[in-house]
């Protein structure tokens, strides 16, 4: 079994970010969706080897990739901040990548609203927010097994 920490838009939060470095220690990997605020650079440095950055629309520097796809366990991940497939309007044209790409994940921020829903033979998840102005902080915790995948949102 691996375990997956994906994070997103912490925008500078370090304080709610290093909250979870006992967590990072323990899981396999770590996701961070973007608008790092350079919270990725300092994950990073913290935990090398585990974390995957991928770019936000407020990174300046980027630090990550603008896209990520990944297998683990027999699950195909598709990863991306958002913003370019419209998710605040809806999550069509992001779930249709996903399937194009054969994901059966898409993981996605940028709303700062935490979510998981299925589209088509796609679930999307969205951690949420750790910025200091989200109402709601949050993260995903994902547990990945023989080609099965279970996720679940984390309030801190």
């Amino acid at each position: 079994m691996k375990s997956i920490i994906v994070i997103s838009d912490t925008h500078g939060n370090r304080g709610a970010v290093e909250s979870l470095y006992p967590k990072f220690a323990e899981c396999d990997m770590i996701i961070h969706l973007g608008d790092t605020s350079s919270d990725g650079a300092r994950i990073s440095s913290a935990f090398p080897g585990k974390v995957k950055l991928l770019n936000g629309n407020c990174d300046i520097p980027r630090l990550g990739e603008d896209e990520l796809q990944l297998e683990v366990e027999g699950v195909k991940i598709f990863a991306c901040h958002g913003d370019k497939y419209g998710v605040k309007r809806g999550h069509e044209r992001l779930a249709a990548k996903a399937e194009e790409l054969g994901a059966d994940i898409a993981l996605y921020g940028h709303t700062h609203r935490a979510c998981e829903e299925r589209e088509g033979r796609v679930t999307l998840f969205n951690p949420g927010a750790l910025s200091r102005y989200a109402a709601e902080k949050s993260y995903l915790f994902l547990a990945i097994y023989d080609g099965k995948f279970t996720g679940k949102i984390v309030e801190i």
